[in-house]
């Protein structure tokens, strides 16, 4: 007999190979494994054709994966090359072996294509069953906003005035300011171009149709996307976590009507105000760029404004300023009811909806921009 012996300390696993028979003995559990030479084991084990476990006095799970583990360096191994096994023992390698993870190489690569493919199925049908449910929380909106205005005993005039003020009111310093800059940098960037061909004049046409049909309402709906979209968000996100909209429902009151209504009125008559505002101040950067640059006095501006630009640049901005406040108020909100019981989903939606609401915005504006120039206005 050869044999040779893997691990010898007291009640614990020792293996011993007789020819083509690997001999595993005494006790195999978790504690045994800190005194068993697992790579001397292995070795055994690829020599060997059967693992005989007879001598085996104690055996748990651990022990039963390291057998079966031993199995799998064995060069021919099948049903029958573990012998020696009680019921017990031999019950416990088998579900051991059923629950075993898949070798990589058996393992089956996906197609790159067809993941792609799949994935893309995916965020399609999911993108669709979100327009689907925007869609119809658009239609709760306007129907219960149809009836408050129907009734206007039901709506509450203090909070549409609260969100008026922390909308518009508390947004005109960085509306203004951003206007300005707009301003001033396309009066710069503007005269830097137009003095090439001698017609600095025209600067003043430049930022009059920029700011007044396109940039001065569309940034302000960026700017309002990103501080008051995300605040609604948060806010009914906030309440959703804390299940007062539950409590609510629970109380007969509509939270559309309550939470939501109020803050889409709100944004609906502030933002035309904001975008007004965003005018005025854009036109003032220009012209004062203008002077600094060109030697554009304000009563020449002034002059050249009021006589060259139709004043359909300013209706063509003004006429987006409701459509924008309605797409802002009602992604904002609807983000925030879509909110979970964690912390977590309340931060991630929170960035979708600010995300979301400057994409819409600006694909209606692509949209009105080429709808305007369809009719000739």
């Amino acid at each position: 007999m050869s044999a040779t012996m893997i691990a010898t300390a007291e009640n614990k696993a020792g293996f011993e190979r007789d020819g083509a028979r690997l001999l595993v003995q005494g006790r195999l559990t978790i504690d045994s494994f800190e005194h068993l030479d697992r790579q001397a084991a292995q070795e055994q084990a690829a020599q060997a054709e059967v693992i005989d476990i007879a001598g085996l006095t104690q055996m748990d799970t651990a022990g039963a994966w390291f057998i079966v583990h031993l199995q799998s360096f064995m060069a021919q191994s099948s049903g029958d090359s573990i012998t020696g096994a009680s019921d017990a023992q031999a019950q416990l390698i088998d579900t051991i072996r059923h629950n075993m993870p898949p070798d990589e190489t058996d393992v089956v690569r996906p197609n790159p294509v067809g993941a792609f493919l799949e994935n893309l199925g995916r965020r399609v049908l999911l993108g669709g069953r979100n327009a689907l449910e925007l869609i119809s929380f658009l239609g709760q909106v306007m129907a219960t906003m149809v009836r408050v205005i129907w009734r206007p005993r039901e709506l509450r005039l203090t909070s549409v005035v609260h969100h008026c003020q922390q909308v518009g009111v508390q947004a005109v310093p960085i509306v203004a300011l951003m206007a300005f800059l707009i301003g001033v940098v396309l009066a710069f960037q503007g005269s830097a171009q137009l003095r090439q061909f001698g017609a600095e004049v025209f600067v003043v046409d430049l930022i009059a149709i920029s700011i007044l049909r396109e940039l001065g309402i569309l940034l302000t709906a960026i700017i309002v996307a990103g501080r008051s979209g995300s605040a609604f968000t948060a806010a009914i996100g906030s309440m959703k976590m804390r299940e007062e909209i539950d409590a609510m429902r629970t109380l007969g009151l509509d939270p559309i009507a309550i939470l939501i209504v109020p803050r889409v009125l709100a944004l609906i008559i502030m933002l035309p105000a904001l975008g007004l505002i965003a005018n005025v101040s854009g036109l003032i950067g220009g012209a004062m760029m203008s002077w600094i640059e060109l030697g554009v006095s304000p009563a020449v501006f002034q002059s050249r404004l009021v006589s060259n630009t139709d004043v359909w640049h300013f209706n063509v901005g003004m006429i987006k300023a409701p459509f924008f406040a309605l797409i802002i108020g009602i992604i904002g909100c609807y983000q925030g009811m879509k909110v979970g019981g964690d912390a977590e989903s309340l931060g991630r939606l929170t960035s979708t909806s600010v995300v979301m609401a400057i994409f819409m915005v600006i694909v209606v504006d692509a949209m009105f921009s080429i709808f305007f120039a369809v009719v000739g206005v």
